[in-house]
């Protein structure tokens, strides 16, 4: 073999060295950022089941003052086994949704997480202690999964951004890597919730 004839060897035994170098970071980077998303997103998983067991404790206490709001509680009970029964990201951020407008509508939750007063149309609900630590519980639990959800979507973004741009974009379409779903505000978080309990 000549020297040319190494040379050039050399120079393709090099190039695939830092292409390969290169193609395992990224894989790597992907695989970390991947992770991350999906530890967040087990965050996210548990603030949502910690509302759902929450819940019917909440409705059963109205219940007993509010009994013919039956159709909300019913909404609120079907969403809520919609959420507990999805099993991928996208069907939980959907039934999430759904939960969070069934909740909206029974005027247990206003717009962005705060609470309703509810108390205004049943005056006995002041006195009722185990309404009242039931409404701060969910009301927590509402602030803390607003802050997963933001702490998902920074997750997703970082991932996503990463996965998109080039080069990265060639091993994340090789590997299999694809895109991962954002939480987005529902259709009713931009209204005004209409509370009546006087039917």
């Amino acid at each position: 073999m000549g020297k040319t004839a190494l040379v050039i060897l050399g120079v393709i035994l090099l190039c695939v060295l830092v292409l390969g170098g290169w193609a395992l970071g990224s894989y790597n980077s992907l695989v970390k950022l991947s992770n991350a998303v999906d530890t967040q997103w087990s965050q996210v998983e548990n603030q949502m089941q910690r509302r759902a067991d929450l819940i019917p404790n909440l409705v059963n206490t109205v219940k007993g003052y509010a009994g013919q709001e039956k159709e909300i509680f019913t909404r609120i009970a079907e969403a809520r086994s919609r959420l507990l029964s999805a099993t991928t990201p996208e069907q939980k951020i959907e039934a999430d949704g759904q939960l969070t407008q069934a909740l909206r509508d029974g005027g247990l939750l206003g717009t962005g997480g705060r609470f309703l007063s509810i108390t205004e149309q049943y005056p006995q609900l002041k006195s009722d202690q185990n309404f009242m630590r039931l409404q701060d519980e969910l009301a927590g639990t509402e602030n803390r999964l607003s802050q997963e959800r933001r702490l998902y979507n920074l997750a997703v973004q970082d991932y996503n951004n990463s996965r998109q741009t080039f080069p990265n974009v060639l091993v994340a379409g090789l590997m299999g890597f694809k895109d991962k779903p954002l939480f987005k505000a529902d259709e009713g978080a931009k209204q005004a919730p209409k509370v009546d309990f006087g039917k």
